[in-house]
């Protein structure tokens, strides 16, 4: 009965792990583990991953991030500026701290001040901007969020061209997101927004020492992003670090995204050997790639899809656009986007079902009008 209700738990936790975890054992099943699975697995995104997110941990647990947000706060002026402030906060942020960490930090503290402003609507809409800014924000960068760390190593695009292929629809995102502030982001009664601001400017102490620590690992990672320095040294640093600075950073790693990426891997490698299934899924993604990415990020979410739709083409821009693009639309479409979730059914319970329509709403919004800029870029290339 324990087992059962582990597993259950699990499930329920994490189904995105579960799911890989059952693929992988499948996939083995067919194709008995051999020499050749030592190649499955991308040693350089998982080790990234692991260093990245022991920084973020690292920075987090200081209170970076929570000092920066109170600030911001405290001159925010009126509800529409502080809904700009706080989308803008986690759309620019998102691109070197990640989505997941931008809401993880953020949201919370936006639901704190926005309490004030005794606004569901307001505040329903502006952790949906969030949501969506820091879904788009992190595609702009190889850092921003974990399928952009794989593929932009798979497939070995130089940073120049990573970020001119995700300029256009970071600019367009960024125009979206202040057109639909500016329209929708406002409420009846701002008489409130001075106790905002003042609940939200309290003065958190930073050990600077620590966080020059982490900066410079962080430095360090991005030195590895870009091929300068070697992986391997950014992740024994991270975790050295980690030991002698703070061990609760390592403990707040995400080890069950590390474990899902592993699965994938050999879930996709065993795939590429089975020359039957191959062919077909190759054949069904061959010349595609955008439309399957988005649409298997739908069901799969964009991290699974891309670790899978890599193994069977090798259009690297089609796929990234795809992906990153495929964060927008179902609740599950990017694991990110349930963060902000389990923080309104938390904080708003009442609000859940308004909330999940205003997400879907806007979601579908944004893809369809990215989507079209897409096809635009591709006439006019």
């Amino acid at each position: 009965m324990l087992h059962t209700v582990d597993i259950a738990e699990l499930v329920r936790k994490d189904p995105v792990l579960v799911v890989a975890l059952v693929l992988a054992a499948l996939s083995c099943v067919a194709v008995p583990p051999d020499a050749a699975y030592l190649g499955y697995v991308d040693l350089r995104t998982i080790g990234m991953l692991f260093s990245l997110m022991t920084v973020m941990a690292g920075l987090s647990r200081l209170g970076v991030f929570s000092a920066a947000c109170r600030r911001l706060l405290a001159i925010a002026r009126g509800p529409r500026r502080l809904c700009l402030a706080l989308t803008l906060l986690a759309f620019f942020s998102s691109m070197l701290i990640t989505n997941d960490v931008a809401l993880v930090t953020f949201v919370p503290l936006a639901l704190l001040a926005l309490r004030a402003l005794g606004s569901e609507r307001l505040t329903c809409f502006t952790v949906v901007m969030m949501t969506i800014a820091a879904n788009l924000g992190s595609m702009f960068t190889p850092v921003g969020n974990p399928q952009n760390l794989y593929l932009y190593s798979a497939s070995q695009m130089a940073l120049p061209d990573f970020l001119a292929l995700m300029a256009p629809y970071t600019l367009g995102a960024l125009v979206l997101l202040a057109l639909a502030v500016f329209l929708c982001g406002r409420t009846p009664d701002a008489s409130s927004i001075e106790k905002t601001r003042l609940q939200s400017s309290d003065d958190v102490r930073l050990s600077w020492s620590r966080v020059a620590i982490w900066a410079v690992v962080f430095g360090c990672a991005l030195l590895s992003v870009a091929r300068i320095v070697p992986f391997e040294v950014t992740v024994v640093v991270a975790a050295a670090m980690g030991l002698i600075v703070d061990r609760g950073a390592l403990a707040h790693v995400d080890y069950a995204l590390l474990a899902t990426f592993v699965a994938f891997f050999v879930f996709v490698g065993n795939m590429g050997r089975i020359e039957a299934v191959n062919a077909f899924i190759a054949q069904m993604v061959s010349g595609h790639e955008l439309a399957v990415a988005v649409g298997a990020s739908q069901v799969l979410s964009n991290v699974p899809a891309a670790i899978l739709l890599s193994g069977f083409t090798s259009n690297w821009p089609a796929l990234i656009v795809g992906t990153n693009l495929g964060g927008l639309g179902t609740l599950i479409a990017s694991m990110a986007s349930l963060i902000s979730y389990k923080q309104i059914a938390l904080v708003l319970p009442r609000a859940k079902g308004r909330y999940f329509t205003l997400f879907t709403m806007w979601n579908v919004l944004f893809l369809a009008v990215l989507l079209l800029l897409h096809a635009t870029l591709g006439m006019l290339g």
